[in-house]
């Protein structure tokens, strides 16, 4: 294969990272090895790793192989979302206003606020007693 037929981003949400890579193919979903229904069991999430491939109209046209690490399986669902949108753009421009009012192309800046210390979380509290 040759290096224009051959698509890679990156994508983030919460403390997973996927590195995303699209090939012209027939719709083969690949996720750390394995297969996409396999790795990702709810549907759910199976549809937002599609979100982006819906979104142009080109669900059986590209293979997808995705090598996620971090977080659980809906911030790593939204890494391969964020990714592969990332590369339908790479792999033609023409794309991005479609996936960009999709909301696709915006990462979702979100993060856990740490523990503080003398709570019970980041904003909860012991419970106050007056005596």
């Amino acid at each position: 294969m040759d290096k224009r037929t051959m698509i890679d981003a990156t994508g983030r949400r919460k403390t997973a990272t996927a590195r995303v890579r699209i090939v012209p193919g027939d719709g083969k979903r690949t996720v750390n090895g394995r297969p996409m229904a396999e790795y990702f069991t709810r549907h759910g999430h199976q549809r937002i790793v599609e979100e982006p491939f819906e979104a142009v109209g080109s669900e059986k046209r590209f293979d997808l192989i995705a090598e996620v690490k971090g977080g659980g399986p809906t911030g790593q669902a939204g890494a391969i979302r964020l990714g592969v949108a990332r590369a339908l753009v790479d792999f033609d421009g023409s794309t991005r206003k479609a996936l960009r009012s999709a909301g696709l192309l915006t990462r979702d800046p979100r993060e856990v606020e740490r523990k503080k210390y003398g709570m019970a979380g980041a904003r909860k509290r012991f419970q106050f007693s007056k005596r």
